[in-house]
Formats: C-alpha cells, sequence, structure tokens
C-alpha cells in the first residue's frame, strides 16, 4: 500500500519524488482513470482551488491534457499564454506570477523554455508549482504517465527492459522518463545518432547502443521520440530522410522482430520520420492509451498536491 501523501508540495522533476510517490500517483490515476470513463466525468474534489495554467512555449497536447485533469476535478481555470501576453514586452518571470497570484491563485502549472524555471519559482512563491516541461530538462508528468501507461499494458515494471530512441540530447521526456523507469526497477537503453545521445549519459546508469534493430531486439518496449527541430541550433544528422532511413521505426523492421513489443511516442508524431503510419496505428502501438492515461495522472497529481492544504 503506498502513502497517503506525496513527500513533496510540488512536482517540479522526477528526481524530487520517490517510489512511494510514484506509487502512490499510480494507484490515484487508476481510479481516476474509472472516472474519466464513466457518463459523468467529473468530481467535486477540487471546487475551490484555482489553477493557472501558464506556457511560456507552445503547447497543445500538455495545455490541453492538463486543462481537461482541471476541469474533471472542478478547479477554476485561468489560462496565460506567454507568447500573446506582457512577457514579449519585457515582463520578468517573476512579475508575471506575481500578478496572476495577486489574482489570488492556488497551484501553478508551468512550461518554459529554460531549465530550472520550476524550480526558481517555488522559491519566490506562495504557490504550488507543476512543472509541465523546463526546457531540455524535466517533464515529470509525460514520465509518470508513460511509465503508467507501460505498467498497465505488462503489469509491472520492474525488470523491464525499455528503449528510447531518438533525440535524447533535447529531450526533456528521456531525462524524465529515465529517472522514473529506473526507480521501478525498469532496465534502460537509449538509442540514437552519436550527435543526439548526450556525452555523459552513461552516468545516469542506462545502456547506449546506436543500432536500432539490437535496440529492439533487445527491448520490451520501444519509446520513440520526436525529432526537436526547433530546439536544434545546428544540423546534427544529413536529413530527415536519413534519421529515417537509420532510426525510424517501421512495420517490417517491427514484425522482423523475434517478439511483440510494445511501441511509444510521447506525440506529437513525425508521421514518416520517427515512426510510420502503420506502427502508431498498429497494435503493438499504446499512444493513444498515453493520452488518456495522461488525463488520469495529471488528475492525480493535481488532486494529490492539493490534499496536502487540507
Amino acid at each position: 500500500m503506498a502513502a497517503e501523501k506525496l513527500s513533496t508540495r510540488h512536482l517540479l522533476g522526477i528526481k524530487d519524488i520517490n517510489l512511494n510517490d510514484i506509487e502512490l500517483i499510480f494507484e490515484t490515476a487508476t481510479n481516476f482513470k474509472d472516472v474519466i470513463n464513466r457518463p459523468i466525468k467529473r468530481v467535486p474534489s477540487l471546487r475551490d482551488i484555482t489553477i493557472a495554467n501558464i506556457f511560456f512555449e507552445n503547447s497543445t497536447r500538455t495545455k490541453l491534457s492538463f486543462e481537461l485533469a482541471e476541469k474533471r476535478l472542478s478547479a477554476d481555470v485561468v489560462n496565460f499564454a506567454a507568447s500573446s501576453s506582457s512577457v514579449s514586452k519585457g515582463e520578468t518571470l517573476i512579475d508575471t506570477v506575481n500578478n496572476i497570484l495577486a489574482m489570488k491563485v492556488d497551484m501553478v502549472v508551468m512550461r518554459h523554455p529554460n531549465a530550472g524555471a520550476g524550480v526558481f519559482l517555488s522559491k519566490h512563491i506562495k504557490a504550488q508549482i507543476v512543472n509541465a516541461g523546463d526546457g531540455a530538462h524535466e517533464h515529470p508528468t509525460q514520465a509518470l504517465l508513460d511509465a503508467f501507461s507501460i505498467q498497465q499494458k505488462l503489469g509491472s515494471i520492474a525488470g523491464k527492459k525499455v528503449v528510447i530512441v531518438g533525440d535524447i540530447l533535447h529531450s526533456r521526456v528521456a531525462v524524465s522518463n529515465i529517472l522514473c523507469l529506473q526507480k521501478l526497477g525498469a532496465e534502460v537503453m537509449v538509442c540514437g545518432p552519436t550527435t543526439l545521445i548526450p556525452k555523459h549519459i552513461g552516468s545516469l546508469g542506462v545502456k547506449v547502443e546506436h543500432n536500432l534493430i539490437k535496440a529492439l531486439n533487445w527491448c520490451d518496449v520501444a519509446n520513440m521520440l520526436r525529432i526537436q527541430l526547433e530546439r536544434q541550433d545546428i544540423k546534427y544528422f544529413p536529413s530527415l530522410r536519413e534519421y529515417a532511413l537509420m532510426y525510424g521505426l517501421n512495420k517490417q523492421i517491427l514484425d522482423n522482430l523475434d517478439k511483440e513489443i510494445l511501441v511509444m511516442h510521447p506525440g506529437p508524431i513525425n508521421r514518416g520520420v520517427e515512426i510510420t503510419s502503420d506502427v502508431a496505428d498498429s497494435k503493438q502501438s499504446i499512444i493513444l492509451e498515453q493520452v488518456e492515461n495522461g488525463v488520469a495522472i495529471r488528475m492525480a497529481v493535481l488532486y494529490l498536491l492539493a490534499s496536502q492544504n487540507d
């Protein structure tokens, strides 16, 4: 049985939470999954809580998922897109958030292009912070929903082999996933071109492989990351076509493996680059389950953080 309360006031990164926290989030998410599959999908758990979604970086799916989770819990929701706000007029992060807090917000869900923005904020304001992605640093709710999706499908994560394929260098999803999977007892490998694998990633206790077929034959689960062209300041590989030839997962590769593996993708998918359409839509793909689990996981995180203030 997991503990009843989270060990932390904020969710800033997977490195700040322990195994008990993860198990409690999963247990709570399982209950919320039942809720979101009922005809009446709303519970009054956060009725008097106001949550501000502050996104200093474009996001469609994460923002939608958080907003849906907040509304399912009956919270009051304020949306703030920084690209169209005073931030573009030179206002600082602290000013922006203090203005929002002056409106008496209880919780802030924030995405920011700079690593550590959530940690910085948590030291300066009273509201609870949920990190919805900070630069190429961490994206804790994505890692939780990925691990939860594996657990729901395979029953347990301990001892399972997970390979994360693609742009590890620019990926906050990769870092959070590695930390989360290791805490749950999985073996983790990263796979991609040398230019997209960080130099010292081995110090995190992960295996490194540059051959996609070898990696896929080793694993139980393949998490195919998006190539983040918007974060790449120089060319890390000759062309998308060449990347797809070397590291793209197609149905032929999948069918030629000795065993069935699960295929995941944090989205949005570049169809035909990291995975082909027939793989994305195959029965081995759990991409849409990840989306559904994302709402349940985010409901669990918001609910557990809010309940610390009771």
